[in-house]
């Protein structure tokens, strides 16, 4: 399979408008068969023109992109949607703090040959990504340990060649390989005090980024359409009347943490969560107590109780109201 992979080269072209329905006469490269790498679609998934434009010219004229955002906006579920609709190939790999230098480029570990152990070279994600027609997502890249992070350094350029040092060898980079990135912050650290290990960036690394797209949270519209499609078992004239205030309540959160009066705010992901626990628990109240309430700040409570209070007309233990009547 790695070798057949290898050899694929994108065969088709495909229209963007057909694809993705953005107002663009834009024809795409794409591959006419699917393999193991490329990921399943969600038909579900509702993309935003102007990230998903910016994530087709890193397919079309291979640009290094990178997708920022507040958690739960779908900056890596963007590029395996683009990359899914498009059969290319992807991988994710997360930068957390337990990446090392030897996970990305690669290491000596003992094999068994012909009954005999012998020492060989495995190589890591980068060089092998590097080979092959890979869509590489690396998420968190904020996340990233500053010394690991210089490894990818050389590949963010377009024509990067790849050096491994214990092999000797010099890795040209695939014609169909790609590169994207995903990130909550623009690497200029935790400025919100909600993204605790993310790291300040060495400003010529993101310099290197060609195309940096913010992702911001869908229209209440949207976000309803795509929780409905995730609980189909809210697809009532009540169920939908219940997501459209679950929706409110999501919304009125982002607001506040605009403004600063509470510092957790309730991403589309939450909102699922919220409305998956409502069939379990047959509460809205419980579940949305459950789902994210127990998540916020003591001090903080009482401002998310009054947004719960304002969309649901109800009001809940934790609210202002209650307390001052001791109820």
């Amino acid at each position: 399979m790695t070798d057949l992979l290898g050899s694929q080269q994108p065969d088709t072209l495909r229209s963007v408008r057909e694809l993705f329905g953005i107002d663009s006469d834009l024809e795409v490269p794409a591959f006419s068969e699917r393999n193991e790498y490329v990921p399943d679609i969600d038909e579900a998934y509702r993309f935003n023109p102007d990230v998903t434009l910016a994530i087709l010219a890193g397919f079309t004229r291979n640009r290094r992109v990178m997708v920022q955002g507040l958690h739960g906006t779908g900056k890596s579920t963007h590029i395996e949607q683009v990359a899914a609709r498009l059969n290319w190939p992807c991988l994710r790999v997360n930068l957390d703090g337990h990446i090392s230098r030897l996970d990305l480029v690669g290491k000596d570990t003992i094999v068994v040959r012909d009954g005999v152990q012998v020492t060989e070279f495995q190589e890591g994600i980068v060089p092998w990504s590097l080979q092959r027609p890979i869509a590489l997502i690396f998420d968190e890249y904020d996340a990233g340990r500053p010394d690991v992070m210089f490894v990818i350094q050389r590949i963010l350029e377009r024509d990067g060649s790849f050096s491994l040092l214990d092999q000797n060898r010099v890795i040209q980079p695939h014609p169909s390989f790609r590169l994207f990135a995903t990130a909550n912050t623009v690497g200029l650290g935790n400025m919100s005090g909600m993204y605790q290990g993310t790291q300040v960036l060495n400003h010529a690394q993101i310099d290197r980024w060609n195309i940096v797209a913010k992702l911001d949270y869908l229209s209440a519209k949207e976000e309803a359409a795509i929780v409905l499609a995730r609980v189909p078992e809210k697809n009532t004239e009540q169920g939908r009347k219940l997501i459209d205030r679950m929706v409110s309540v999501a919304d009125l959160t982002r607001k506040g943490f605009a403004a600063g009066d509470i510092s957790t705010l309730m991403s589309p992901r939450t909102v699922i969560t919220w409305a998956e626990n409502c069939e379990i628990f047959r509460n809205s109240a419980v579940a949305f107590r459950l789902s994210f309430l127990n998540k916020c700040d003591d001090a903080e409570r009482q401002i998310v109780a009054e947004y719960y209070q304002r969309c649901f007309d109800e009001e809940l233990d934790e609210s202002w109201f209650r307390e001052s009547l001791s109820i």
